[in-house]
């Protein structure tokens, strides 16, 4: 009742403090990232990749620590390295790729939380699972800030590629695109997001963030464009409400976020105009009920 009566007193007591306006922007941006690439992910079907890639960075992380380089960068090389792996096994041995994915990055994460077990530093390791959107200090906000611009960016200039690339490899590469340089490009665009989305939910929930907007937004919409869209409102709406809800509940702010998501998936599902459970239930009613006399 406590974080009810301080939002009854004050409902703007969230926008008063600084690290609060700065946890709003960096999950707006952080938000729209994943938004948009989470529509590419659920069309090619990766959401096992986007869950491999962001469990495997934690190595990377631990090892860009010892040797003195970038987090962000060490991050990026492991989870790149993931993914690269990955293809490799699969293309060399008769283990399907999702089982593939199931080894190296359970695997990975395990040696990352050797790694931090073992490695005296200043890095908490509930920060990197979970994440810490309300403590990022002001050098990982431009980081952010440039990161997230540069993948949206990215997005932009190849977005029609990308989207072929995702519906029909086969008909993309019959038409001259090179789907081995665009393959390499979103599993890059793929880790450079989960490293700005760290930051903010942690290498755990990063993957609710990736899969769940571009969920909500093919049950809603069967055009591309319209589900980058409803990918995006959901995605930004969901972040700025987690974010303001974990204030007045002293709540993790990551879990808030995906929590909401959560609960948009479920009343997508229920009002889909296609496939919507509402719409399954009262179709049976209308039309398949059986007469009584």
């Amino acid at each position: 009742m406590k974080g009810l009566d301080l939002f009854l007193a004050d409902p703007t007591a969230p926008f008063q403090y600084g690290f609060m306006v700065q946890a709003f922007i960096v999950a707006t941006l952080v938000g729209s990232v994943c938004a948009i690439l989470s529509c590419y992910l659920v069309l090619k079907g990766w959401s096992l990749m986007g869950d491999a890639v962001s469990h495997a960075v934690l190595p990377g992380i631990v090892l860009a620590y010892i040797v003195g380089l970038p987090l962000a960068l060490g991050a990026f090389a492991s989870g790149l390295f993931c993914a690269i792996s990955t293809g490799y096994i699969k293309a060399n041995s008769r283990v399907k790729e999702d089982t593939v994915m199931g080894v190296v990055f359970t695997g990975m994460f395990a040696l990352g939380l050797i790694m931090v077990s073992k490695t005296e530093s200043d890095i908490h390791l509930m920060h990197i699972l979970f994440g810490s959107l309300l403590g990022i200090p002001r050098a990982q906000v431009v980081q952010t800030l440039w990161i997230g611009g540069l993948v949206l960016a990215t997005l932009a200039i190849m977005r029609k590629d990308l989207m072929l690339f995702c519906f029909d490899p086969r008909h993309a590469r019959s038409i001259g695109l090179n789907t081995t340089m665009l393959n390499y490009t979103l599993l890059s665009l793929l880790a450079l997001t989960i490293v700005i989305s760290m930051q903010a939910v942690g290498v755990i929930l990063v993957i609710a963030m990736l899969i769940t907007p571009g969920c909500v937004a093919y049950l809603l919409t069967t055009r591309f464009e319209k589900m980058m869209i409803i990918a995006l409102v959901s995605s930004v709406l969901s972040c700025l409400l987690g974010t303001y809800v974990s204030f007045f509940i002293d709540g993790a702010t990551g879990a808030c976020i995906v929590l909401v998501q959560g609960m948009q998936f479920l009343l997508a599902m229920l009002i889909s105009p296609r496939h919507g459970l509402l719409k399954k239930y009262f179709f049976t009613i209308n039309f398949d009920k059986k007469p009584l006399f």
